[in-house]
């Protein structure tokens, strides 16, 4: 987002933020529902996005194009919610767009705060991942954008039923539509990351040739903690194509210590001789 966009959405996250700490957390839940929803007939009508992030007409104006739009399709809360953020300055009606969908997603996620779940959601959606990674098949099915995301998340229900929160299903359900334009994989990821950065945690995504042992993966989590700054979330991957070693990646971070590379560089340093 440009700043303008930063600085409307940074507003409409403290407004929700003061809401979901008077709100039951299924309310917010009911909440976060209304606004995806938006965020969804944002995406499918360009034209209203457009009049809703013009520059050109006053906040107060397009406050009310969305209060006429909506009124009786979404609850007061959302619609509350939803108002100051199409009164905000937009750079562009995409960005408008990515932060209705933002907003709804921080929404579940404060539900799943308030009702002490965000561990589990984080954990389940990284699971997720990681099956539909490992399946080929199942990640084609789900990935298919010619067949309708509702059609796609019957799968998915099916997959988490009796597995996950349904915060998480929720979740799931966004990253099938494409969260933020990215892709299923891309968009569980980011979710991963959004769950634990709302439990002040940075992710460290750890592939081993075999499975860490609970103490190594906690001295593992305490020394990145100490080089980030804050608590540390490792996401094991157990890829015994490495052969032996660990890559940890933080954010745009990498560590690369695996068998696997220094083979590499040892053959590409003999190739050149």
């Amino acid at each position: 987002m440009q700043a303008a966009s930063r600085e409307s959405y940074r507003a409409a996250t403290e407004r929700l933020a003061a809401y979901a700490l008077r709100a039951e957390p299924s309310a917010v839940a009911t909440t976060a529902d209304d606004l995806l929803s938006v965020a969804g007939l944002l995406g499918r009508e360009s034209r209203l996005r457009r009049a809703l992030s013009d520059p050109a007409r006053a906040g107060a104006d397009r406050a009310g194009l969305l209060g006429d739009t909506l009124r009786g399709k979404v609850g007061a809360d959302a619609l509350d919610l939803l108002s100051g953020l199409v009164s905000g300055r937009w750079s562009a009606s995409s960005e408008l767009l990515d932060g209705t969908e933002r907003l709804g997603v921080e929404a579940l996620l404060a539900s799943a705060d308030a009702a002490g779940e965000l561990g589990e959601v984080e954990d389940e959606l990284f699971r997720f991942g990681q099956v539909v990674t490992g399946q080929p098949a199942l990640a084609a099915a789900l990935s298919d954008s010619a067949v309708p995301v509702q059609r796609r998340a019957v799968l998915a229900r099916e997959l988490l039923a009796g597995k996950a929160t349904p915060t998480t299903v929720r979740l799931v359900e966004v990253a099938l539509g494409g969260f933020g334009g990215r892709s299923l994989s891309g968009s569980l990821t980011r979710l991963v990351e959004l769950t634990a950065d709302r439990r002040d945690r940075q992710v460290a995504y750890v592939t081993v040739a075999a499975p860490l042992s609970d103490e190594d993966e906690r001295r593992l989590g305490a020394r990145l903690a100490a080089i980030y700054g804050r608590e540390v979330s490792v996401k094991q991957t157990v890829d015994p194509s490495i052969l032996g070693g660990v890559s940890v990646r933080v954010g745009s971070d990498l560590y690369d210590g695996t068998v696997l590379r220094r083979l590499n560089e040892t053959r590409n340093a003999l190739a050149k001789r």
